[in-house]
This record gives structure tokens, sequence and C-alpha cells, in this order.
């Protein structure tokens, strides 16, 4: 671990402190340091790349900000193996579970090589328009078929492998995988799965018949899901920050990546601690 590479919300007032005494820090003890064009430009110190080389030129990422900050690297780390350390600028989140005053502990133990590595599934979604491949996703928590606020109910079309699974009316589809089992499909009334199972979860967003429910499948199958309504004012979402605008007869193929995503495992908390803390479990 000689190259530490770091990314952070770079619109947080707080930011510029935090990454200028974490660059110091590392220094210090003999690592290099390199950070995304926009953290660069809070600081003095560091190699600036662009976002999409980071993980190339550095052994792990340090992420500092909230939940979507995770996601946006997480796309951009996408299957290189490169593990990241998610750093939460506020109380605590899903995934960046590690808090300032526990940062430097943990990473004393990185270097120490005293630690535990967490593997989170991804998901890679193809649009396929007319037989042609139009656009190519990998995504952490969810991919997102769903319509504006003036359109009306969508049919979408949906397979499994090679089986007929349903043709949801509804106002879209959440296909996500356990570590976005607690942002949008939750919200939409599907299960919490615990995040190392290797599953994917279907859950319809409002459907039109309320018998239609979330399923969990193996992450082996692959889920098609195909558009069959008119409407044009329908979008494909990509971990609630990207969006693709879709089309009636548009298929949207949505598979395991072909590598996890690695995250450093917080020595401070579990997994269920954090869930307890983020829903108020127990709390009257």
């Amino acid at each position: 671990m000689k190259c530490a590479g770091i990314i952070a919300k770079h619109t947080d007032p707080r930011a510029q402190k935090i990454v200028s005494e974490l660059g110091e820090w590392l220094e210090a003890r003999g690592r290099r340091v390199v950070l995304d064009k926009e953290t660069a430009a809070l600081v003095q110190h560091g190699v600036s790349v662009t976002r999409s080389n980071l993980p190339e030129k550095c052994d792990f990422l340090i992420v500092i900000g909230g939940d979507g900050t995770l996601l946006s690297a997480a796309r951009v780390v996408g299957t290189s193996g490169k593990p990241i350390l998610g750093v939460n600028l506020g109380s605590l989140g899903f995934m960046t579970a590690i808090t300032l005053e526990e940062l430097y502990p943990v990473l004393e133990r990185i270097f120490s090589y005293d630690f535990d590595y967490d593997e989170r599934m991804m998901l890679v979604a193809h649009v396929h328009r007319m037989g042609e491949r139009v656009a190519n996703y990998t995504v952490l928590n969810d991919v997102v078929i769903n319509k504006g606020a003036l359109a009306k109910i969508i049919d979408i079309e949906t397979t499994i492998g090679e089986m007929y699974l349903s043709s949801f009316k509804a106002d879209g589809l959440i296909i996500s995988t356990p570590t976005g089992s607690t942002g949008y499909s939750l919200a939409a009334q599907g299960p919490i799965v615990h995040p190392t199972l290797r599953a994917i979860v279907i859950t319809p967003i409002c459907p039109h018949t309320l018998t239609n429910r979330p399923i969990v499948i193996p992450d082996n199958m692959e889920v098609r899901a195909k558009l069959r309504s008119r409407e044009t004012d329908v979008f494909l979402t990509l971990d609630g920050q990207v969006g693709f605008g879709i089309r009636e007869g548009d298929v949207i193929e949505v598979k395991k990546a072909d590598a996890p995503l690695r995250f450093f495992r917080s020595p401070f908390k579990d997994y269920f601690a954090v869930l307890r803390a983020k829903l108020k479990w127990g709390e009257r």
C-alpha cells in the first residue's frame, strides 16, 4: 500500500482542511498521494489526474464524503480490484461506515496489513436499441427504469434468463444488488439483503397490480427488461446519479459484473450496527 488515491466531496466546506491534513499525514509516512482533479484543486500537494485514471495510479482509494460520493467513485473503480476506504463526513453511511475520528486508526491498521475486505457485487447494464448496444454501465447500487412526473404507468416486460417473469404495469422497476437493497429498493418496499449474499433484487415501483411483489433471484441469472410503452418520458437511472433516456422497444440487460468491488471493513462496527443506527431500530 505505497500509494493512496483520494476522492473527496469537493463541494463540502470541510473537505479542504480534511484532505490537506490527510495528504500531509500520508506523505509523512512515505506514501504517495494521487488525487482526482476536483479534489486536487482544494490543496497544494499530491499528484492530480483525471478521475477515470485514478485507479491505475494508486494501490487503494480513500473516498471522503457520503454514500453518494462513494457511488460515484465506485463506478470509476469498477472491476479494477482496487479497494476503497469509505469515510463519512457526516455521522454514518451504509457504505461510508468509517467516521473521521476513525480514519487515522484505520489507516494505521491498513499499513500494518491488519485489515479485512468486504466484497460487494456490482451490476453491468446494457441498453439495446433496434438490435444494437447503445449504452453500457457498471453500478454498485441499482439500475432503475422509471417514468417522468407526467408520464402514465409504463409496461415493462421482464424475463429472467430464458424464463418469462411478468409484464409489470408500474411507475418503474428497480434491479438492485444486495448493497443497493437499503436504497431506493427499500423505499419501494423491497427486502433488506445482507450485502455479501449472492443475489439480485427486482422491485416494482408502485405496481398497478398489488400482487406484484419484490423478488430475489440468484446472481448468476440475467435480467432482461423490455419497455412496451410508447411513453417518451422514461429513463434508465444508474445509482441514482446517471440518466439515459429509453424508448419503446429498448431492451435493458442486467447481470452481475465480472469482479466485485472491495471495501476495507470497519474494525469498529459491523453491518448490523450500521443498519440499526441508520434505520433507528430499537428507538421509541
